[in-house]
């Protein structure tokens, strides 16, 4: 998979110190996701069983043990993973995932 933005996932990092646990965390979710032939969400399911499918290509990864949330919307078609936002679960509550 294409993955866009990196640059999302380090000003996470860069902007809160206080997340820093976050790092290692997130980076091994993006080796995997880089690897990763997603066609459909089945496939997402498939490899990452606690993922949550949402309408429209959204899907919701448990980071850090459910510490923090990372919210994409995937095109399976062409194989791109585009990042929309990365949080806590504190964070995460405040946003609508479906439309962030």
């Amino acid at each position: 998979m294409r993955i866009i933005a990196l640059s999302t996932l380090k000003s996470f990092w860069a902007d809160n110190p206080e997340f820093g646990d976050a790092i290692g965390p997130t980076l091994a979710w993006y080796q995997f996701a880089l690897s990763a032939d997603w066609r459909s969400p089945a496939d997402v399911k498939r490899d990452i069983n606690n993922a949550s499918i949402l309408k429209d290509g959204r899907v919701v990864f448990n980071i850090a043990g459910n510490k923090y949330r990372l919210v994409v919307w995937i095109n399976y078609y062409n194989r791109v993973v585009y990042i929309r936002f990365i949080g806590s679960h504190k964070q995460y509550n405040k946003i609508d995932a479906q439309s962030i």
